[in-house]
């Protein structure tokens, strides 16, 4: 059944003030905070939206096919990889993402991470709360020399780039689609990536050509002691090679936001690791990127259906 006005789907529970505001013309319907596939599928066939703005959830065949009068599809973020593009281009949906809204909040992150593996700050910080101190046996990584490469550099990964740059690390990356990169940052391909870094953090989309990029065969090419950072998407790393990986020395420590199944639930491998730190894929969630990108999601689907 629709309603009087056309209808925004929200794969969420929320969306910012904001955001709202640009959407008075239209009924906004919400899926909840974790919606499920068949969730957003039943939501399509009884309100029938216009638009999708994407927070959690896929939005698959089942969802367009449910949505006759479906013109668009706008991710609340970059990452478009939880929606069905072919499907969309079959039916002249257009999918569009609010490209860099969350690049400040995203690249903070990836940082955090980096220096949280090289300082070692959770395992200290648990050494002292258990009453320890240290100082004489501990040494941690100095960044400033090392070499940070990169894989994605596009708005999140030359912001991150340029933290990097002003720690005094040399920074290359790998983007066969990047264009016009600042000149801290060396244009390198996938094998000298693994050959030559210290540290590499991942900051591209995931596709089928890249899922499981850095898988065992990746892994053994880089340093002896290298740090992996990933808050990109979890799929675009083979998780048990990077757990062997970490288990062997070969990868020194990891910081990981993103998982090839979220949410990571117990027991999960990754848990109890001392060397792998872990967050809840919250690198975009911040008070300033969750208005950033509820605008840009909202304006690019207005973009569309005004068009």
């Amino acid at each position: 059944m629709s309603a009087k006005r056309p209808v925004f789907l929200v794969t969420g529970n929320d969306l910012a003030a904001p955001a709202l505001a640009l959407l008075n013309d239209f009924e906004v319907v919400y899926a909840g905070k974790a919606p499920s596939e068949d969730d957003i599928v039943a939501l399509c066939r009884w309100h029938d939206p216009v638009a999708i703005i994407v927070r959690y959830g896929r939005v698959g065949t089942a969802a367009m096919a449910a949505a006759p009068s479906l013109k668009v599809i706008s991710k609340h973020g970059s990452g478009t990889d939880t929606i069905d593009k072919a499907a969309a281009a079959a039916r002249g949906i257009q999918v569009v993402a609010a490209a860099g809204a969350n690049a400040a909040a995203v690249a903070e992150q990836a940082l955090a991470l980096l220096l949280a593996c090289a300082k070692s700050v959770v395992a200290l910080d648990t050494r002292m709360h258990a009453g320890h101190w240290d100082k004489a046996t501990h040494k941690s990584v100095e960044l400033a020399g090392r070499t940070i490469g990169l894989v994605g550099l596009g708005a999140i990964g030359v912001r991150f780039a340029r933290m990097c740059d002003a720690m005094g690390m040399r920074v290359i990356g790998f983007d066969p689609y990047a264009k016009d990169l600042p000149g801290y940052v060396s244009r390198v391909d996938l094998e000298t990536i693994w050959r030559e870094s210290d540290a590499i953090s991942l900051h591209c989309p995931l596709t089928a050509e890249n899922a499981g990029l850095l898988d065992a065969r990746a892994l053994a090419a880089c340093r002896q002691g290298v740090i992996v950072v990933n808050t990109a998407r979890g799929g675009l790393i083979d998780e048990p090679a990077l757990l062997e990986a970490i288990r062997s020395g070969r990868v020194a420590s990891a910081g990981l936001d993103s998982f090839a199944v979220e949410p990571l639930t117990a027991p999960h491998p990754f848990q109890g690791e001392a060397r792998i730190t872990l967050s809840p894929h919250i690198g975009g969630v911040t008070a300033d990127a969750y208005v950033k990108m509820g605008v840009g999601a909202a304006k690019n689907a207005l973009a569309v259906l005004n068009a």
